[in-house]
């Protein structure tokens, strides 16, 4: 932060009334704010008990062909963008179509596969009315969120969802707030039921998110973040144990693997094991590699997940691994840093 920055905060600081009623009367409004919009929650999960209308819509979108099309205006087209990006980032195909646009040229997104999910509180939005009955005719199945169950949208529905509320958080009952609250609620509900009847997992949600942290868990494997080539440490059992230190010299990974003549570990040696060698050995122009080494070294295939190779790490309390493939070669090493790196820790 500039100094230029600070100042300008600490004025307005300066500004704030110190009157602790001001605060004790804005946690009220919170607490109030919090409790009408649980209230409202709470009472849509005991209408529902009585309603199949959540399982009719979730069969609606389940056998839809196409993209789930959800449509709003206003504080519900806000509602109306989350609802389609969890559906999307859940398994089921969805957009989001404004419906001011859609009158004027957007509406050729949607076909006949889709199913459209309108959003008004209302259940009168213009906007939305004058799209919707050519999404009808269009064949696209169409299931209506609003508080006004005998509202022209909740009639024109296949299914309606009643996401009426007693009252909304606002003071004046006006500003779309606990009503906002129940229909993202119910949204999210609808994504939930639709991603466990789809079998849904994890790795399909990486797949949707690769950019994220459990993105680069998930789909991240060892071959994308170990070392190969020439830039993984390795030593013949026979040399010695001075010319094993110019290999971890040379390479910075503070270990070098032990191989056989054809490639396969036969063992490890790391800087730990020198600094404990210090302490016994006086001489090491004589030692040979083979005797000093750590034999049969922990190793991975270079398939398995870099999360996997973690675990291990951890469980072993280890820095460093060795890759091998399916004949047991030995083909990449990882160090702690590369997964760090690589974010998978």
């Amino acid at each position: 932060m500039s100094v230029t920055d600070e100042k300008t905060m600490l004025k307005a600081f300066d500004r704030i009334d110190p009157d602790p009623r001001i605060a004790a009367r804005a946690l009220l409004l919170a607490r109030e704010t919090l409790q009408i919009e649980a209230d409202a929650i709470n009472a849509m999960h005991a209408r529902l008990a009585a309603d199949d209308s959540v399982g009719r819509a979730v069969a609606l979108l389940l056998a839809c062909k196409g993209r789930v099309v959800v449509s709003g205006i206003g504080k519900s087209g806000h509602i109306a963008r989350k609802i389609a990006a969890t559906l999307a980032s859940t398994g089921t195909p969805a957009l989001f179509v404004h419906p001011a646009e859609a009158a004027h040229g957007d509406l050729g997104m949607v076909t006949a596969d889709d199913a459209f999910i309108a959003i008004s509180y209302s259940g009168e939005s213009a906007e939305l009315m004058a799209i919707l009955p050519v999404v009808k005719r269009m064949g696209s199945a169409l299931i209506s969120m609003t508080g006004k169950p005998g509202s022209s949208l909740a009639q024109l529905a296949d299914v309606h969802l009643d996401v009426s509320v007693a009252k909304e958080a606002c003071p004046l009952n006006l500003a779309p707030t606990a009503s906002t609250t129940v229909t993202l609620a119910l949204g999210d509900a609808l994504a939930v039921a639709l991603l466990d009847l789809r079998g849904f997992k994890e790795e399909d949600f990486a797949r949707s998110h690769p950019g994220g942290a459990l993105g680069r868990r998930l789909l991240t494997h060892v071959r994308d973040v170990m070392r190969s080539g020439a830039a993984v440490p390795a030593v013949g059992a026979d040399v010695k144990l001075t010319e094993a230190l110019l290999e971890i010299t040379q390479k910075g990974m503070g270990m070098t693997a032990v191989v056989d003549a054809d490639g396969r570990p036969l063992g490890v040696f790391t800087d730990g094991d020198l600094r404990r060698m210090i302490e016994k050995v006086q001489d090491f122009s004589k030692v040979l590699i083979r005797d000093v080494m750590h034999a049969k070294p922990r190793s991975i295939g270079p398939e398995k997940l870099a999360v996997d190779a973690v675990a291990v790490m951890e469980q072993y309390r280890i820095n460093q691994m060795l890759v091998v493939d399916a004949d047991g070669k030995l083909v990449g090493a990882l160090h702690i840093h590369d997964l760090t790196r690589a974010k998978v820790i």
